[in-house]
């Protein structure tokens, strides 16, 4: 597909309720690249004061889901059905940024990877890094195009 699915990634930030609740925002959105970014505060780290994985993985799982929507068809939609996260280094600083890019698109399965930065302005280290396979789906009661 040559054209952003633009309509689809807007509701996946806007309608997201957890997403919101952690602070995660949509930064830019191309065809197949997504960039997102949270700024960080004291509940989204662990006990010995780094970013918590969980926090990671929400950041690489959304921002790849967005990713993939770019490429679906208008009316489809992307869910998660497999994920996985390195972590390579401890992550502190003042936020996050994360840059999801598709590395194949398919009718009914798209795989995405994630980069997890994570430092001040000026100073970001890649601090995990997301394989995820987002099934294509359409909504229920929807003709299936696959």
């Amino acid at each position: 597909m040559d054209k952003l699915n633009s309509n689809e990634v807007e509701r996946i930030f806007s309608s997201a309720p957890f997403v919101a609740d952690i602070g995660l925002e949509l930064v830019s959105i191309k065809t197949g690249e997504c960039r997102s970014r949270l700024a960080l505060e004291n509940r989204h780290l662990q006990q010995d004061g780094f970013v918590h994985f969980g926090v990671q993985a929400t950041v690489a799982d959304h921002t790849a889901g967005a990713a993939g929507a770019s490429m679906a068809m208008p009316g489809q939609m992307v869910l998660t059905s497999d994920f996985s996260l390195k972590l390579l280094r401890s992550a502190s600083g003042t936020h996050i940024e994360c840059v999801a890019t598709v590395l194949k698109a398919g009718a009914s399965l798209t795989v995405v990877e994630s980069e997890v930065f994570c430092g001040t302005v000026g100073d970001l280290r890649l601090v995990s890094k997301a394989t995820v396979t987002l099934a294509v789906v359409s909504p229920r009661g929807a003709p299936d195009r696959s």
